[in-house]
């Protein structure tokens, strides 16, 4: 995929990774789509968590769920560039901008979430934390 910075999929306001590098170490669609809807549900209180790990800090819990969302949601904008795709991923990315803006200690990238004040895109904002968190080793999870 070639993407330029003018285009939709292009990195306005911060210089982001390119989707395939931000995405190189994610699951397949599928797997990942099921692993949004559990954390969803978790999230929700309609599934319990597993109890097999240390405790579970809600904030973070909270921001991974939005971050991963946003991931796919952008995936599947670039696998499908339609309308509703697009919107989808432009609504969720938006989502992890307001939650990072209010808890800054959250972004793990280099650009903060106020970088994009004029950008129309916060889709490359959401490139840049999935491959910093992938980098951290997906704490949260």
């Amino acid at each position: 995929m070639n993407v330029t910075p003018n285009t939709p999929n292009g990195g306005e306001g911060i210089s982001a990774p390119p989707p395939h590098e931000a995405y190189a170490n994610a699951p397949d669609l599928r797997r990942e789509i099921h692993q949004v809807l559990a954390l969803g549900a978790e999230r929700d209180g309609r599934q319990a968590r597993p109890v097999t790990g240390p405790p579970v800090d809600l904030t973070v819990a909270e921001r991974t769920w939005r971050l991963r969302r946003a991931a796919l949601m952008d995936r599947m904008a670039l696998d499908d560039p339609g309308p509703g795709p697009v919107a989808a991923a432009a609504e969720t990315a938006e989502q992890l901008v307001l939650l990072d803006r209010s808890r800054p200690d959250l972004v793990a990238g280099p650009h903060h979430p106020d970088a994009l004040t004029l950008a129309p895109n916060r889709r490359p904002y959401v490139r840049q934390e999935y491959a910093a968190w992938t980098a951290a080793g997906r704490p949260g999870t």
